[in-house]
This record gives C-alpha cells, structure tokens and sequence, in this order.
C-alpha cells in the first residue's frame, strides 16, 4: 500500500475577507474531491484572506498512481481555477 500526500499552497487574490475565501475553497475542494476521490481539506493559513495551503492524500496499491493522480489534481486546480493561482506544491510518498 502506497500512501501519497501534496501540500498545495494558494494565493487568493480576489478574496477579501474570509468568507469570499472559504467560498472559493469549498468549491475547489468539493470539485477535486468528485473529480479524483481524493482526501482534501484546508491544513494551514486558515486565518489569513488571500492565502490558502491544501493537503491531499491518495492510497492506492502502486507508487505511480499515486503519483499519477496527485500530480493530475494539482494540474487541474491550476488549470481550471482562475480565481487561486498556485504558488507552490510538493508531493510526499510513504
């Protein structure tokens, strides 16, 4: 069993107060969720406006589709998103 996480950090430009941001985040977070069956949530910069840090998790049975799939969600949120860019990731294997 291959465990897989990703740190995803956000900037959020357009929000400005909270709850413009946690709008935008429950929405990323429900599309990838539907879209990859992946484990996200919000894991850091919960209290600042215009920033956000996601944490992914994927289990599968080999290392390149952990990989795989874990590098398809960070494409799509930077792809399909035009209101979070992405600053910064990085993929983890255990």
């Amino acid at each position: 069993m291959i465990i897989g996480t990703c740190t995803i950090q956000l900037s959020i430009p357009s929000a400005h107060s909270l709850k413009d941001k946690r709008r935008i985040l429950k929405s990323v977070i429900a599309r990838v969720r539907n879209k990859f069956n992946v484990s996200i949530a919000e894991v850091a910069d919960n209290d600042y406006w215009q920033s956000a840090t996601l944490g992914v998790a994927c289990v599968a049975n080999g290392e390149e589709h952990v990989h795989r799939t874990l590098t398809a969600v960070v494409t799509y949120i930077e792809q399909t998103r035009l209101d979070a860019s992405l600053v910064d990731y990085e993929i983890e294997m255990c």
